[in-house]
């Protein structure tokens, strides 16, 4: 009886697909970075591999994409929303973003404690500049226990 074995052609020239979510994208300079569901190191993006409308890409974004070795490291191609995903365009600059409801989870992404340290250390970077550094682990380590009380931490 003859025994069939496949095999990813995208594995037997070096590339492999995997998913993730977008950490960061600047639609200004066209790239970002993305960290694989499986963990390692964020992936480089660039707004010439994607298969998506730039538009909709934003942080916390799931996307699957392939991973090629590139000049300077990790770098994804053939970025994609993973099957069945539908793009959300981003809400323009000062609307509000739509709320879902009680029961729906789907617009919440829940950070580790160190995504969100980081991602409210960018934000007060860029928004308040003149902010010491320990003003600034004030208002993070505040900001930290708000959001563990409601969930948008782990940890």
């Amino acid at each position: 009886m003859p025994v069939s074995v496949s095999v990813s052609v995208s594995l037997l020239v070096g590339v492999r697909v995997v998913t993730g979510r977008v950490v960061r994208y600047d639609s200004a300079r066209g790239y970002g970075f993305i960290a694989p569901d499986h963990g390692g190191e964020d992936v480089f993006l660039h707004a010439n591999d994607m298969l998506i409308p730039e538009a909709a890409v934003r942080s916390g974004l799931a996307v699957e994409f392939e991973i090629e070795d590139g000049d300077r490291g990790l770098k994804a191609s053939s970025v994609r929303l993973p099957a069945g995903a539908a793009a959300q365009p981003a809400a323009p600059a000062g609307t509000a973003p739509a709320v879902a409801g009680e029961d729906d989870d789907s617009l919440c992404d829940v950070l580790t404690a160190q995504e969100f340290r980081y991602e409210v250390t960018e934000l007060l970077m860029e928004c308040a500049p003149t902010l010491t550094g320990e003003q600034i682990l004030q208002v993070r380590r505040g900001l930290l226990q708000f959001g563990r009380r409601h969930g948008w931490t782990e940890g």
